[in-house]
């Protein structure tokens, strides 16, 4: 591969982020971007650019993963952020995936197996721990009878409702006062949480419901 991919690692544990940093600068394909103990911390390192993977805890003191993760794609961050956390709970793992994470891993994974599965959500597929791979179907149930919809901010349902009546993104830019590339950015978390694989189905979709 060429340049390697950059990586921040959020976890509020300061022994366990310091392994995983490690692991990740043992691996060539990979370089640190950098490192934060909570949401608040993460959010700051990404002020002026941001990296390739965030991983990110989801029990977190003070500001959760999920919140972070909400506040990181509102904020309109792209990078895949995937969370490695201890809970294998099915309500955690349908919750962040409908947020918008790009993966799910548990932190007993082993080392080797992490390092694979942050390459492959760089080729853009969406990675999970075989012990809640199961609870993908329930989110993907879930999407096709648009309990989607809930789940999303004020400002995604704008998005969509302008989406479906068939507006562009420069046009839905104008109407919202705010820049084409967000626009773009929110599209984006649409579809994921929409599990849509253009913006007329999820469209259809949401006229329909």
């Amino acid at each position: 591969m060429g340049k390697p991919y950059s990586v921040l690692v959020v976890d509020d544990h300061p022994l366990l982020r310091r392994g995983i940093c490690q692991l990740i600068t043992s691996d060539g394909d990979f370089t640190l971007f950098g490192e934060a103990g909570t949401g608040l911390d993460a959010l700051t390192a990404l002020n002026n650019s941001e990296p390739d993977i965030i991983l990110l805890d989801l029990n977190m003191k003070g500001m959760s993963g999920l919140d972070t993760l909400n506040a990181m794609r509102q904020e309109g961050v792209t990078a895949r952020i995937v969370i490695l956390t201890v809970s294998d709970a099915k309500q955690d793992v349908i919750r962040l995936l409908r947020a918008g994470a790009d993966g799910y891993l548990l932190k007993d994974t082993e080392p080797e197996i992490l390092l694979e599965q942050l390459k492959n959500a760089m080729l853009g597929h969406r990675v999970l721990s075989k012990e809640v791979e199961d609870y993908l179907y329930e989110l993907k149930e879930a999407a096709d009878d648009n309990e989607w919809i809930a789940s999303l901010t004020p400002r995604e349902l704008q998005i969509l409702q302008e989406l479906a009546e068939g507006k562009s993104n420069r046009v839905i830019s104008e109407d919202l006062h705010i820049s084409e590339g967000t626009v773009k950015v929110h599209v984006k978390n649409l579809l994921r949480k929409a599990n849509a694989k253009s913006r007329t189905e999820m469209a259809v979709r949401y006229l329909n419901q």
